[in-house]
């Protein structure tokens, strides 16, 4: 990651806003209706009691969605920055929070049964070092749970993205591809095979579903919370703004013509072990 998109990053993270748009955009306009937080959690076989580092807890979603399961757990958050967990979830109820780096995670070795990095591993600089320390952490027997995005999700909103900037660079439309989406740098295809590196076992699941917006305006929101992690990577002849303003004419013209705009989306969650979880029954065996 650039020092340019290092800076991006914190200022899209200054606050929880760009986040709570997104997931609240998520949460009304994705089809089938489902929570994908809660999703991920029934991914996991939940024992009684068992401590659980939730890093880049933001303002803790997945803290939410685990005290309405009553899932009685020892809930750790950290996250890098402290603008994220001012508004955590978990604030009223005590539990322990703080700001650290994944890279250098503030705990003893061994300590935790469940080590949650839920969309966040791609913005990190040195990933192989965040799941070495991960790994340091993890009791064993423990798992690993992490969430990302394929690196085929939203292709509709990337080729609409593409044709604005055609339309808008001085460059060859040969040159041209739309601003990554951030988990590209840590997919569900490239994340199993980097924590294959580490863990013993690593199983993918995914939640193909799809955002279908009626009207123009969320899905402008949607990507205007985008902006500072993809703005960076538009080429230097083309300017946002403009991007956004053919990207509205495209989007109303659809929905003018289909009566709606349908985004697929292709998430997921990758949980490892080396002995723990979903792979114990079969090392007891071996």
């Amino acid at each position: 990651m650039t020092l340019h998109s290092q800076e991006s990053m914190r200022r899209h993270y200054a606050s929880d806003e760009n986040l709570r748009i997104r997931q609240e955009i998520h949460d009304r306009y994705t089809v089938p209706a489902r929570s994908f937080a809660e999703w991920v959690l029934a991914r996991v076989d939940w024992h009684p009691g068992a401590r659980v580092l939730d890093i880049g807890c933001g303002p803790g979603l997945y803290y939410g969605k685990m005290r309405n399961r009553q899932l009685n757990v020892d809930y750790h958050g950290i996250d890098l920055l402290s603008s994220m967990i001012v508004n955590h979830l978990g604030q009223q109820d005590g539990v322990p929070l703080s700001v650290a780096d994944v890279q250098a995670i503030p705990y003893a070795n061994d300590q935790f049964d469940v080590v949650m990095a839920n969309h966040m591993l791609y913005h990190v600089e040195d990933v192989s070092q965040a799941i070495s320390e991960i790994r340091r952490v993890l009791k064993p027997g423990g798992i690993v749970v992490v969430a990302t995005n394929s690196i085929n999700t939203m292709p509709e909103l990337q080729v609409l993205m593409r044709r604005a900037i055609v339309l808008l660079t001085r460059s060859g439309a040969a040159q041209v591809r739309a601003p990554e989406m951030p988990s590209d740098r840590f997919s569900l295809e490239s994340g199993t095979r980097i924590l294959s590196r580490h863990f013993y076992a690593v199983v993918r699941h995914d939640m193909p579903s799809a955002l279908v917006f009626a009207d123009v305006e969320p899905a402008m929101a949607y990507l205007e919370s985008t902006r500072d992690l993809r703005e960076p990577f538009l080429p230097d002849d083309v300017v946002w703004d403009d991007v956004m303003m053919i990207m509205r004419q495209q989007i109303s013209q659809l929905i003018k013509h289909l009566g709606e705009l349908v985004i697929n989306k292709q998430a997921g969650v990758l949980i490892a072990s080396d002995d723990g979880g979903f792979i114990g029954d079969f090392v007891n065996q071996t």
